[in-house]
């Protein structure tokens, strides 16, 4: 693709917009860059471009930018229906994510983790299986490097692990991994995606342009996976944490099961596993048959998910003070996550939920608080709507702030207590992001 001479608009001077924009100046474009931010608040990584001649700064909203323009490029998280975005496509300006632009350069086959839930941990707990099994490997995408910035290297790794969110994923063309896996899907980011229909679609984009020679790796509990799996065209591997299935990768008696024409029959053991939940062990069994695709021997695969025992901020254990139990699990930003942690625990919960909203569907927790928690703690900006919308089943109080919250829930905890910060928000309110919060919330708690 040749961009000598074209005007390009990047969205968003974040990470990834600003690796964009950089990229595209190397590749002779004259780039157009603009957040809602002012340029002195904008990513320090910007001072590297600020004075080169392809740059030009330009007022955000103002639709006027895109004149002449023949792409525009929007950094994950900028909503269809930005002023921007919405002025592009009718005028007929192709509209393209980073990932989608990455792809156009890359030559190296790309394994994409997507899914509501999971993705960092699978992402890279693949990454270490590939490298314990002696293949070079690139980790990346919606964390740590944008491919963007892979596109401009040597590319003489075997494979790419990216994680895939559903704003990158918004404004694909031809984007094609080799094996895409898709962990769960359950209701989020409706404020960006306007309805849970259309985040599922979004979702399923990642097998839109896959062909027979690629496989899917798909959930065979998760309902609207069962609805896509007529659509796929690459060769699907199912997992299941609750059935035996004929062919696929499930659960049965103490082992893992892994059972594909491409592998023959395998077992792994469970307690192999050193992460906490059910959860977990499906992101561990989308992790085993991506990395059997791609030709890792099973001892590799048995060490690798040994020596990984999670990342912050997802169920994480914090401390013990006076026989109650602290978990970070900040991470936890919509309601299945909220779920999903709370199906980790067998001890009385005393559980921290808020923050700022995402419309999420709060009541679909009912039934599951009634048997797991002994109390609430809602803060943030949210918690008026959580508590309309849980009802009196399990007794709450509301507190403006965090600390406020860790303090109560403590005050209330008797031993053999847990006390679970799984917020089912995003953290805006009060923090720059979910690691600020899980930290502060660490901090708040070490100090008691």
């Amino acid at each position: 693709m040749d961009f000598n001479g074209k005007k390009i608009v990047v969205i968003g001077m974040g990470k990834t917009g600003i690796a964009s924009a950089a990229f595209l100046g190397k590749k002779g474009a004259q780039v157009t860059v603009t957040d809602e931010k002012s340029p002195d608040k904008w990513n320090v990584e910007f001072e590297k471009i600020a004075r080169e001649k392809w740059l030009e700064v330009g007022e955000y909203g103002n639709v006027s930018i895109l004149k002449d323009a023949e792409m525009v490029v929007p950094s994950p998280g900028i909503p269809p229906d930005n002023k921007l975005l919405v002025a592009a496509l009718k005028n007929n300006i192709s509209v393209v994510s980073e990932i989608e632009l990455a792809y156009w350069f890359i030559k190296v086959p790309i394994i994409a983790v997507t899914g509501t839930n999971g993705k960092t941990t699978t992402t890279t707990l693949l990454g270490e299986i590939l490298q314990r099994s002696g293949k070079k490997v690139f980790v990346g995408g919606n964390i740590g490097n944008p491919l963007i910035e892979y596109a401009e290297t040597s590319q003489n790794d075997d494979f790419i692990v990216a994680e895939i969110s559903s704003f990158q994923l918004q404004w694909i063309e031809k984007f094609r991994p080799f094996i895409a896996v898709l962990l769960n899907i359950t209701s989020d980011h409706i404020n960006y995606h306007g309805s849970f229909a259309e985040y599922c679609r979004i979702k399923s984009r990642i097998f839109a342009n896959q062909t027979k020679n690629d496989f899917a790796i798909l959930n065979a509990e998760d309902d609207e996976q069962k609805k896509m799996a007529g659509s796929v065209h690459a060769r699907i591997a199912k997992f299941s944490s609750k059935n035996i299935l004929s062919e696929g990768i499930f659960v049965e008696d103490k082992n893992i099961v892994l059972s594909m024409p491409e592998t023959g029959e395998e077992k792994y053991p469970l307690n192999m596993i050193n992460l906490p939940g059910a959860h977990n062990v499906e992101n561990v069994m989308a992790a085993i048959a991506a990395a059997r695709l791609c030709g890792c021997g099973r001892a590799d695969i048995i060490k690798a998910i040994g020596a990984f025992h999670g990342l912050p901020h997802r169920i994480e254990f914090v401390r013990e003070k006076n026989s109650v139990k602290f978990y970070d699990d900040s991470k936890g930003t919509n309601v299945g996550s909220v779920l999903r942690a709370l199906e980790t625990f067998a001890q009385p919960v005393i559980l921290l939920l808020g923050g700022r909203d995402k419309e999420g569907d709060f009541d679909s927790l009912r039934p599951l608080l009634k048997t797991k928690v002994k109390k609430m703690i809602l803060f943030g900006e949210a918690r008026e709507r959580i508590a309309s919308l849980i009802g009196e089943d399990v007794p709450f109080l509301k507190k403006t702030k965090l600390r406020e919250a860790v303090e109560s829930a403590y005050r209330d905890a008797v031993p053999g207590d847990v006390i679970l910060l799984s917020p089912g928000c995003a953290s805006f309110d009060e923090f720059t992001n979910y690691k600020e919060r899980g930290n502060f919330f660490k901090e708040v708690v070490r100090n008691l």
